[in-house]
């Protein structure tokens, strides 16, 4: 099943949607999705019968600076046929959706209320290019530090960017006191293992 047959069931169920093929050289379906309208396509290339793209990938971007709209979105879905049917199976294959997102609003409805599995992605997605996720339940940076400025993935980011990056560092002991915890440490396991309890202090 190519990229036709899939825009044929999903224009069947969603009539009234911009949808087009958007297959690249290397021959794997893709399709191209209006920005309003990718939950009601995620959750059709899911749910439908005839398709059950119900396996989340990834989701990744693309800049294009300074083609307009500059930035692509990428959802990468599988159906896993007989392995993993509702019903009758569908198919085995792999999708690429992708949802064409502009410079001067970088945002598009989170995907998670349909691929949990979004989650994560998502974030490395808005922290790297910049495109924020309405909906997303934890939107915040999960690659670089809380402090960072900017998106290193876009193609107008300075790459001669100089940044102390923030330092965290483990309470040091002395010798001696790494010595003592261990004694401490054994005598406590000792104990309770022989199920022995120690002297009162009176």
């Amino acid at each position: 099943m190519g990229a036709d047959d899939v825009l044929h069931v999903l224009q069947g169920a969603l009539p009234g949607s911009a949808l087009a093929d958007a297959t690249g050289p290397d021959g794997m379906p893709a399709i191209l999705v209006e920005r309003d309208d990718v939950l009601r396509v995620l959750q059709t290339l899911r749910d439908h019968p005839a398709l059950q793209f119900a396996f989340f990938a990834d989701v990744t971007a693309a800049d294009y600076h300074p083609a307009t709209p500059r930035f692509e979105v990428v959802y990468l879905l599988a159906c896993l046929g007989a392995a993993y049917a509702t019903g009758q199976p569908a198919p085995a294959r792999r999708l690429r959706v992708k949802v064409r997102v502009a410079a001067e609003d970088p945002r598009i409805a989170s995907a998670t209320s349909v691929y949990p599995a979004a989650g994560w992605p998502e974030r490395e997605v808005f922290d790297l290019f910049g495109i924020a996720f309405d909906g997303h339940p934890d939107l915040r940076r999960i690659l670089t530090p809380d402090g960072w400025e900017g998106h290193p993935l876009r193609k107008d980011y300075p790459v001669q960017i100089r940044k102390d990056a923030e330092r965290w560092s483990p309470l040091q002991l002395t010798a001696e006191e790494f010595a003592e915890n261990m004694r401490a440490d054994r005598e406590r396991a000792t104990r309770q293992a022989t199920n022995v309890r120690p002297p009162r202090a009176d």
